[in-house]
């Protein structure tokens, strides 16, 4: 298991970190960040590697904020980052965490690992924050009262996506599914958002691992692509196996949306509206690459904390979870409106952006989507649907 420990946005090795003691007036939060090493499979494409310290780098960040207004109330952060090996157990580390007293718990876990650590009784006294997972069973059958969603789950994403193009008409859809488990999935939070939004799959292909896109997807993407008569496609292919070659090679002349294309993203490196270059600039100078919508949401669940601290006053970490889980808490997390999490099931209501590449292009929810209590309730799944029985 490898360990490093981190205060005030600073990395430091744990002999450093040992050395530096706080003042006898200074109240320390602590807070864990839990991921683990995955093998990556290979993609078609290696133009984004994934950054070595994705997550990390959110989390040291957050620290840094949550320690630069601290200071004025004698708080500090202290933040111990822990990767399990690859075939190592994340269950018992977070055992581990609870044994050294750890109470707050970022978790940067893939599909439904999250889910099933907050079930330990290790667990039972700890906020968890779900930091990595778009899985919509956390949110539902999986749910529990101690962990909290700073990540957006596939529902919310593809609800966001619907909702465009419903603004803009294009209501019949071409579903293109890759064979991981991931991408049907997200097809599944694709058909659901069609149903909510007056949308309609008029026909859905799967594309299959037989295929090299990088050298056949001129002659055979066009062919693959004929069918019923469509206003956009939209892919499912999460990792990257294809998706990027639908684009500009369909046999009619559409537009491409979903995990490539115009995609749907709790963050991305061109907003820059409601001071996000200020995060964004942040966020480059001390990591010196961009900010990816995980490191987002680590430095979001993060920030939840240092805010429930301003708050309340307060580095006690039932009384921080409290707060958070409350109706008054509210987070500012550059996206335009206050954010906070629903009680059904602990997820973290927030605008979705829409971008391409290089671009944002819209943000949902959509003008004109309207919800008796607020209308970032129109993404994913609300009270009245919710499977989650905490």
């Amino acid at each position: 298991m490898q360990i490093a420990l981190l205060a005030g946005g600073l990395c430091a090795s744990p002999a450093a970190f040992s050395q530096e003691a706080a003042p006898a007036d200074i109240s320390t939060v602590r807070i864990a960040y839990l991921t683990q090493e995955v093998e990556h499979p290979p993609a078609l494409s290696n133009l984004d590697e994934p950054p070595a310290d994705e997550g990390l780098a959110g989390a040291t960040l957050a620290v840094a904020d949550n320690n630069s207004t601290g200071r004025f109330l004698k708080q500090r952060f202290a933040l111990e980052a822990v990767t399990v090996p690859i075939d190592g157990d994340p269950a018992q580390a977070l055992r581990d965490l609870a044994a050294a007293g750890h109470r707050i718990v970022v978790l940067d876990l893939p599909g439904e690992t999250p889910g099933a650590l907050a079930r330990l009784p290790e667990a039972a006294n700890l906020l968890l924050f779900n930091a990595g997972s778009t899985d919509d069973s956390l949110r539902n059958a999986l749910c529990a009262p101690n962990l909290l969603h700073t990540a957006p789950d596939r529902a919310m994403l593809a609800d966001a996506l619907a909702q465009y193009l419903a603004v803009k008409r294009w209501t019949k859809w071409l579903l293109i599914v890759g064979t991981r488990p991931e991408d049907r999935l997200y097809a599944a939070a694709v058909k659901r958002a069609a149903k909510r939004f007056g949308a309609e799959v008029v026909e859905e292909k799967t594309w299959s691992e037989d295929h090299d896109a990088r050298r056949t997807a001129q002659a055979e993407m066009p062919v693959f692509t004929q069918g019923k008569r469509h206003d956009v496609v939209i892919v499912a292919d999460e990792i990257g196996d294809f998706g990027d070659y639908v684009l500009y090679r369909t046999w009619e002349p559409r537009p491409v949306a979903g995990t490539q294309g115009l995609v749907p993203t709790n963050w991305h490196r061109a907003h820059e509206a409601w001071g996000a270059a200020q995060l964004q600039s942040r966020f480059k100078a001390a990591a010196q690459r961009v900010m990816s919508p995980r490191d987002h949401a680590v430095w979001a669940a993060i920030r939840a904390v240092g805010e429930a601290a301003t708050r309340t006053r307060s580095t006690d970490p039932a009384a921080l979870a409290t707060h958070i889980r409350g109706p008054d808490f509210t987070l500012a997390a550059f996206k335009g409106v206050p954010l906070s999490f629903r009680s059904w099931d602990g997820q973290l209501r927030q605008p979705v952006l829409l971008a391409a590449d290089r671009s944002l292009v819209s943000v949902s929810p959509q003008d004109g989507f309207l919800h008796p209590r607020t209308e970032l309730d129109t993404l994913g799944h609300d009270q009245p649907e919710t499977g989650c029985r905490r």
